[in-house]
């Protein structure tokens, strides 16, 4: 199929590729993506880039060119394009008709490490939001002293009403089960405390939203900050601002920890040979905590699978990435969320001042 137009066979998963998106790229995304197949043998690509610089990184590859249609686009989305620009500039690039492609049907889902903001508005644009959801969030991953926490928003939306948060639940909810396999996810709204009487009126609505509705899951109320890599519950919804400065705060503390520990094991004779004896340990708080095992974030909400890679990571947290979409795909994420909104009632979704008007 390299280089050519052939339909995607329907028993297959096809994910379309932005090619040219990530500090790195295309040498990463392409390099992911013959991980990414090793993993998954039923799954084919189409890959969207620049051509001369695209077909030699594949033919490089053993047996991936029969897996992969290049699709020559011949602009790419740069890291600083404003996205209100680029929705109306960008339709030749690669992120634009790698999107496009799950739009027609082509693929199933797509994978970019390119510009957050650019592939959410783009995304937004083009795959539409599924009905009944008023806003998409972002949602991913990451460890905790229990297994693994979702999180959302993490970007999306700064500001967010009762609706908004109760939705991200839902959504939350359903990439528990689909990505993690929690049988019975439990949820919680994060908070300044777990008390009812604090918070802002966009929480406490929310919460008494969510303790009225017959969801799926298990909603157990307001969860602090420590709450989260404790992995007191399942899926942590808030909104947006507060969700990205969580993470990256989480991201940066990670990074601080590890330089300790480098640090520490080379500042003596002894404490290199004590780091010999415990290397093995060591490997394994290594891969426990490595980023790349939790790379792909999920735009939930919108009629298509989209997944948003790292942009600093390497091919193997790009093939994980790859791993998010063909698992939400595999295991009809989005029908699942759409039955689970559809299953409500709209007049409950309102916020209260909303309801009496």
């Amino acid at each position: 199929m390299f280089g050519g137009g052939a339909d995607r066979l329907s028993d297959q998963i096809t994910i379309a590729l932005d090619a040219m998106g990530g500090d790195d790229a295309p040498q990463i995304v392409v390099a992911g993506a013959n991980i990414a197949r090793r993993r998954n043998p039923d799954v084919k690509f189409l890959l969207y880039g620049n051509e001369e610089d695209v077909a030699p990184l594949v033919a490089r590859q053993r047996g991936l060119d029969e897996l992969v249609e290049l699709r020559h686009a011949p602009e790419k989305v740069e890291a600083d394009d404003k996205p209100s620009q680029i929705v109306r500039s960008g339709h030749e690039t690669s992120m634009w008709k790698a999107i496009e492609a799950v739009k027609k049907g082509e693929a199933d889902g797509i994978v970019s490490a390119g510009n957050t903001g650019a592939l959410l508005a783009m995304a937004m644009l083009i795959l539409r939001r599924l009905e009944g959801i008023d806003r998409p969030a972002i949602a991913s991953f990451f460890p905790t002293l229990r297994g693994e926490t979702v999180m959302l928003d993490l970007g999306a939306n700064i500001r967010c009403d009762a609706r908004n948060l109760v939705e991200f639940a839902i959504m939350g909810e359903v990439f528990a089960r689909t990505i993690l396999g929690i049988t019975n996810p439990t949820i919680g709204l994060l908070n300044v405390g777990e008390e009812e009487t604090k918070g802002n009126d966009a929480l406490k609505d929310a919460a008494n939203l969510l303790r009225e509705l017959d969801l799926p899951g298990e909603f157990v109320g307001f969860v602090e900050g420590d709450d989260i890599p404790a992995g007191a519950v399942d899926v942590v919804v808030t909104d947006g601002f507060t969700g990205n400065v969580a993470l990256k705060t989480a991201e940066g503390t990670a990074k601080l920890i590890n330089a300790f520990v480098r640090e520490t094991f080379r500042n003596s004779f002894w404490a290199k040979i004590g780091y010999v004896f415990a290397k093995r340990s060591f490997d394994k708080l290594r891969s426990r905590s490595d980023p790349r095992r939790y790379n792909g974030a999920v735009f939930l909400g919108l009629n298509g699978v989209c997944v948003k890679s790292h942009g600093g990571t390497d091919a193997v947290g790009f093939a994980t990435a790859i791993g998010v979409a063909i698992d939400m795909i595999k295991y009809d994420g989005n029908a699942l969320l759409k039955s689970n909104i559809e299953r409500l009632d709209p007049d409950m979704l309102r916020p209260r001042a909303a309801a009496a008007s």
